[in-house]
């Protein structure tokens, strides 16, 4: 085990709570020094960067990882890198620094996965609103459910979250079919059985699933990947959720396909304009399109994430931070800067 210092820079502020269960975490190796800036100005951050060993936070300038010249890691506790895959390839033109893309929340966005599709197929917010409406009991004519046995699931992706996903699901007497850039990567036994694809098998794949659960990262190869070809591929039976990101699906596409009831119906938890600006009515909306016009939709404000106050979901930047501490080189969930996660 190293005895040196290692100072982890935080560049936010946690709060109490959180202070204490990181030092907790970390209480057996008491080289691990916390640094925890009096304020968040520019000046306070870049006056500490050239102590930090390793660097935890969101969101870092090109001038806090230029001054940060200790640094060899930086601990991203967010599941999305792709806005920091640009400044991280310039760094590394002149030295190392390892990027860590956290997946600290995969369990809660697994359950929101889970929660939104069987909401959807049971038609649970048309049901809610029509009691609020005083509409009681409709009957089976209106807003039928789907039962999920028998049917076949296609995982697209198959990080942390679709793991988890796969796991939850595998009582439902449901099939699995999943579609992953890199099998050498599996190593563990998967909880079902399951039909394997690569991505030169996706309208192969999309032919074959009843449900598609997207979880992959947004990379050059996945932006734009579902276009509305590949939507029809699933069928007007079909059903989708996306907790990846929202321009993995063209935009025009999913909307003119749910619309037009080529698919039976989607839970979209991530968007594509998340600084959307406010119409006449004072009302913000996350697309171009009027996805809330449509009973065939779940609408999430990309929340997957939460409960953000689980303090376990830190547990896997401590292990990181003690890694470092023992003087290993791997992490876990290290990104490659060239794939993009």
């Amino acid at each position: 085990m190293s005895s040196k210092d290692v100072n982890v820079l935080c560049i936010w502020q946690p709060n109490e709570k959180l202070k204490k269960y990181l030092d907790k975490g970390l209480k057996r190796y008491p080289q691990v020094k916390l640094i925890v800036p009096p304020d968040l100005s520019d000046e306070t951050l870049l006056e500490l960067a050239p102590k930090a060993d390793i660097i935890m936070g969101w969101r870092p300038s090109k001038e806090l990882l230029e001054a940060a010249v200790n640094a060899k890691l930086f601990l991203n506790p967010g599941a999305g890198v792709q806005h920091l895959i640009p400044l991280f390839k310039e760094v590394n033109e002149r030295r190392k620094l390892i990027l860590v893309n956290g997946h600290g929340n995969a369990y809660f966005t697994a359950q929101h996965v889970v929660a939104i599709l069987l909401s959807l197929m049971n038609k649970v917010i048309l049901h809610h609103n029509w009691m609020v409406d005083g509409l009681w009991r409709r009957g089976d004519a209106h807003a039928t459910s789907t039962p999920l046995r028998g049917k076949k699931v296609g995982l697209l992706g198959y990080g942390a979250v679709n793991k988890l996903v796969h796991t939850f699901l595998a009582g439902f007497d449901v099939k699995f079919s999943i579609l992953r850039k890199n099998w050498d990567k599996q190593k563990e036994p998967l909880p079902t059985p399951v039909t394997r694809y690569s991505f030169e098998d996706l309208p192969t794949f999309l032919e074959e699933i009843d449900i598609l659960i997207i979880a992959v990262p947004l990379t050059s190869v996945t932006e734009g990947l579902i276009q509305r070809e590949e939507l029809e591929m699933l069928g007007k039976d079909s059903y989708l959720v996306n907790i990846g990101r929202g321009p993995i699906i063209d935009e025009e596409s999913l909307f003119e396909v749910l619309r037009e009831e080529k698919i039976a119906g989607a839970a979209i938890d991530v968007w594509y304009d998340y600084q959307p600006e406010e119409d006449e009515q004072g009302r913000k909306f996350p697309s171009k399109f009027p996805f809330y016009f449509l009973e065939n939709v779940i609408l999430s404000p990309h929340r997957g994430a939460s409960p953000m106050s689980d303090l376990k979901r830190w547990d896997e930047q401590i292990k990181n931070i003690i890694r470092f501490a023992k003087g290993k080189n791997e992490f876990i969930n290290e990104v490659n800067l060239d794939d993009g996660y």
